[in-house]
C-alpha cells in the first residue's frame, strides 16, 4: 500500500474512534444510570417542583401503610421490583403508577395515597435500572412499556377481573403514553400521564441545545447508535407519539405551563395525536412534575372524575 491509502486507512480509524468517543459520552450522561446527572438537573431550566416534598402527610401514609414487594421476570431476563398496597376491603379498582428519569417507586407515594384513598389498589413499579429493579440503562419508556404490560399480567393473574388503570409522570407518563399503543387486555381501562415527552429523541435535542447550544446532529444519530448497541433500542424508537396514535382507550394529558425540562408544547403535540376519548388539562404556573403539588385539590377532583367515567 502507499502511504496515502495507510494515511486514509488511520484517518477513518481516528473519525470513527472520535464518533464513538462522542455517543459514548452523551449515551453515558443520558442512559447510564449509574452515571452522575446532577450536571443535569441543576441547569436553571431542568429545576423540578419544589413544593412537591412540603407537604409530609404522603410519606406517613405509605409508612403506615402494608406494603409488600413483588417481583416479575421482564421479557429479557431482568428481575424487576414494585410495591404492592392493598385496599382492605374487596374491589377490582387497580393503579399503576410509573415514575420518572432517574427516580424511583418510592417518589410516587403522593399519588399513591391519592389512588388508593379514590379506593384503587396500588401497584409502584421500580422501572428497569432504577431502585431496587435490575438493568444497566434507562429505557426512557421504550423497554419499560413491555415491563408495564407484565406488571399489568401479574394483576390479572390474581384478579382476572381487574379494571386498571395507567397513570404516569415525566418520563413515567411517556411510558403510559409508548404502551397505549400495545395491544392491551381489556382490564386497562384508562391511561393517565402527566408531563411525558413527545419521544426520546425529541426531548433529548432540546436538552443538547439548551445545555450545551449544540445541534441535535451529528450528535444526536450518534448516541443512538450507541443506545442501540448498548441498550437494545434506538431514541427514534422511543416515541411517545406515534404510540399514542394507536391507542384504544382513553387518556388524559396533564402539563404545567411554566415546564422547561419537558417542554410544554410537547403536550399538545400528544394531545392532538390521540384518537380516543380523550382530555388536556393544563395547569398555570406549574413546573415539571408539579402540577399536582401547584393545583392540588382541584388536581386530583380532574384525574378522578376522568377516570370514574370509564372505571366503574
Amino acid at each position: 500500500m502507499t502511504i496515502w491509502i495507510w494515511l486514509g486507512i488511520i484517518i477513518v480509524a481516528v473519525l470513527l474512534a472520535v464518533c464513538f468517543g462522542i455517543g459514548n459520552y452523551f449515551y453515558n450522561l443520558a442512559l447510564n444510570p449509574a452515571k452522575d446527572k446532577s450536571f443535569v438537573f441543576k441547569a436553571p431550566h431542568n429545576a423540578i417542583d419544589t413544593q412537591a416534598g412540603r407537604n409530609d402527610s404522603h410519606h406517613q401514609w405509605f409508612e403506615q401503610a402494608e406494603v409488600a414487594d413483588e417481583h416479575i421476570e421482564s421479557s429479557d431476563g431482568l428481575k424487576l421490583h414494585a410495591y404492592k398496597i392493598l385496599q382492605p376491603s374487596t374491589t377490582n379498582k387497580w393503579a399503576i403508577l410509573a415514575h420518572g428519569y432517574t427516580s424511583e417507586a418510592a417518589a410516587m407515594k403522593s399519588p399513591a395515597m391519592q389512588l388508593y384513598k379514590a379506593g384503587f389498589h396500588i401497584l409502584m413499579p421500580d422501572a428497569r435500572g432504577h431502585g431496587s429493579s435490575e438493568g444497566r440503562y434507562i429505557g426512557m419508556g421504550w423497554p419499560d412499556r413491555l415491563d408495564l404490560l407484565r406488571w399489568v399480567d401479574s394483576i390479572l393473574l390474581d384478579y382476572p377481573q381487574a379494571e386498571i388503570v395507567l397513570y404516569g409522570v415525566s418520563m413515567g407518563g411517556a411510558t403510559v403514553m409508548m404502551a397505549s399503543g400495545e395491544p392491551l387486555p381489556p382490564q386497562v381501562k384508562v391511561i393517565v400521564e402527566d408531563c411525558g415527552y413527545t419521544s426520546a429523541k425529541e426531548e433529548f435535542s432540546y436538552q443538547l441545545k439548551a445545555l450545551f447550544r449544540l445541534p441535535s446532529f451529528p450528535l444526536i444519530p450518534l448516541a443512538s447508535l450507541i443506545a442501540r448497541i448498548r441498550a437494545g433500542y434506538t431514541l427514534g424508537q422511543a416515541n411517545a407519539l406515534a404510540q399514542v396514535a394507536k391507542a384504544k382507550i382513553p387518556m388524559m394529558f396533564i402539563h404545567g405551563d411554566c415546564d422547561t425540562f419537558v417542554p410544554s408544547k410537547m403536550v399538545h403535540e400528544v394531545y392532538k395525536a390521540a384518537k380516543v376519548d380523550k382530555e388536556i388539562y393544563i395547569v398555570p404556573g406549574a413546573g415539571h412534575a408539579g402540577a399536582a403539588s401547584v393545583a392540588g385539590e382541584e388536581y386530583w377532583g380532574k384525574v378522578t372524575s376522568f377516570i370514574n367515567k370509564y372505571v366503574k
